[in-house]
């Protein structure tokens, strides 16, 4: 069509001329309404059939979710809680009440489901069936056999002994006829990983290529990565339990020896004014804007508390070290365990004192924490199987040390520090020769010690020091420190690049052996490096709740 201009108009579409829509337009909006109104009739169908099925519910008053956790549908003559561990076959058919977690849940048909109930370290099969005394509907039935995994729930039940053990929980000999459930904090549908697949240790060595990965039974893998970054996930695993029990019974004993020796415990400071000890490996902080250093360690507090007459001082705290090793056995933050003492007679007091005190607590955790070890044995089978000696551990000097690894033929220099890969080496040789997996180090080198270390009267290139080992790695390192100020400040200069011991990192520290302190030393162990290898974890982040390293600083 044109215009009377002559210029061509754009064509009317079909339905345009009155203005309304197409009849394609129309058809659709009548089959959405039509739609609409049958998903609108299906919806109040449901809700119809929920309203009745509830009315119909004689079990409605046995199930659902609490509020804030309190149970006013439980009888107030229910006994408290139980512990699962405490449960054994003299309570067969009697009724318990069990606070735990949804470990898994499935529905088997209509009239029955089960869960299977996880508290801490033990778990238990639950089941629930239609009928019964208290009158269990098939609503409940399929409730519980729906409840998301890692849920909180309150249970009531009666103790039965099942014909066949159950395999799938550590409590196979028993489990629970429930009467009663109750959510007492709901799980989300969804969870970044399942606590059921992190109950096996993690791949040894892993690359992040390894996430999302299963094994040959299609069981995902849990790599180490995944479990740190979903740490409360993974501390409710049986093994993590275990650990940090241990780790705590570790501090437990540590202290109890110190006390028992009369050594009094301290707390110093964390915050420096300046980069000690040599000034690497030091946290900057911007205290009220201005410059201050996270502590490496409480070597400096511990000879001050020393220089004013408290004779023998402990410490556990937080050590820091900005040190960018990424390895199986560093952090940047760890637990660390120290101590410092008068000398007497000999340095050997310290190294008496740290034996002692290491054996004590390897003898205690074997005493105290039985239980423990099962649990962790469960994926570790090997761990606590650690070789004492009869007598004292063999002290070895570091040059003889150094001719046991030439002798193997591991080249190895008795002028340079040891390596990782050469400690491990001797650590297997010390057990094939004396069968122990506890021994010392002595006397290294000068040149690889801090400088308030004390040399060796006899050969000053030597230092009066040790490290002492557990399966071949390093968990305490001490020494008789240097208490003469004279030598101190002369030892100082002399370290490349010199230290001035009149700054304001040094002076205090200097000041006070210049007005007069015993001779002494001590020693400092690393909490997490002595769980790892007292239970031969793969990496001390697995003891660790909350490891700090170079590429972590969270959760």
């Amino acid at each position: 069509m044109a215009s009377q201009g002559g210029q061509d108009l754009p064509e009317r579409q079909k339905g345009e001329e009155s203005g309304g829509p197409s009849k394609n337009a129309l058809k659709k909006a009548a089959k959405d309404k039509e739609k609409a109104e049958k998903a609108a009739k299906r919806q109040e169908q449901e809700r119809q059939e929920r309203e009745k099925a509830e009315a119909n519910d004689t079990a409605k008053h046995l199930y659902g979710k609490l509020s804030d956790g309190i149970a006013p549908q439980v009888d107030k003559k229910t006994p408290p809680p139980a512990k699962l561990r405490d449960l054994s076959a003299d309570l067969e058919g009697k009724e318990v009440t069990v606070r735990a977690r949804v470990h898994n849940a499935r529905v088997q048909s209509a009239k029955l489901a089960f869960l299977d109930l996880r508290q801490r370290t033990e778990n238990i099969q639950a089941v629930i069936a239609e009928g019964g005394e208290n009158g269990i509907s098939r609503q409940m039935v399929k409730w519980v056999g729906g409840l998301n995994r890692e849920s909180i729930v309150l249970v009531v039940g009666v103790v039965r002994i099942p014909k066949e053990p159950i395999h799938s929980a550590t409590i196979s000999g028993l489990e629970l006829h429930l009467q009663k459930v109750f959510i007492v904090s709901e799980g989300p549908v969804q969870l970044p990983m399942q606590v059921k697949d992190a109950m096996r240790p993690p791949p040894v060595g892993e690359e992040e290529e390894g996430e999302g990965q299963v094994d040959s039974q299609g069981t995902p893998i849990v790599t180490l990565n995944t479990r740190l970054n979903n740490r409360v996930l993974s501390l409710r695993t049986p093994t993590d339990q275990a650990i940090f029990h241990i780790n705590g019974v570790v501090c437990e004993l540590f202290r109890e020896f110190m006390i028992k020796n009369h050594f009094q415990e301290i707390q110093s400071t964390k915050i420096a004014g300046a980069a000690t000890e040599g000034g690497s490996g030091v946290f900057e902080i911007n205290y009220f804007n201005t410059q201050a250093f996270l502590t490496q360690s409480p070597q400096f507090y511990k000879q001050m508390a020393i220089a004013g007459d408290m004779e023998r001082v402990f410490e556990i705290g937080p050590v820091f070290r900005a040190e960018n090793s990424n390895t199986a056995r560093h952090l940047t933050e760890f637990t660390g365990l120290d101590f410092e003492m008068e000398i007497h007679n000999s340095w050997e007091e310290i190294m008496d004192t740290a034996e002692d005190l290491l054996v004590f607590i390897f003898k205690g955790l074997q005493e105290r924490c039985k239980y423990w070890m099962q649990v962790i044995q469960r994926e570790y089978p090997d761990a606590g199987n650690f070789k004492i000696p009869e007598g004292r551990a063999p002290r070895i000097v570091y040059s003889e040390g150094i001719q046991m690894l030439k002798d193997a033929g591991i080249q190895a220099s008795a002028d340079e520090d040891i390596s990782t890969t050469n400690e491990k080496a001797l650590g297997r040789l010390v057990l094939e020769k004396h069968n122990t997996d506890f021994y010392f180090l002595t006397h290294y080198p000068s040149a690889t010690r801090p400088f308030y270390t004390h040399p060796s009267p006899t050969s000053p290139h030597l230092s009066l020091s040790y490290d002492a080992f557990m399966r071949g790695q390093e968990i305490v390192s001490g020494a008789q420190r240097l208490h003469d100020p004279a030598a101190l400040v002369a030892r100082m200069k002399a370290m490349d690049p010199p230290l001035d011991p009149d700054s304001e990192g040094f002076r205090h520290y200097v000041n006070a052996f210049r007005m007069g302190c015993a001779p002494h030393g001590g020693g400092g162990f690393g909490l997490n490096r002595i769980t790892m290898l007292w239970l031969g974890l793969g990496n001390v982040r697995q003891a660790t709740m909350f490891p700090r390293d170079p590429t972590r600083k969270a959760p």
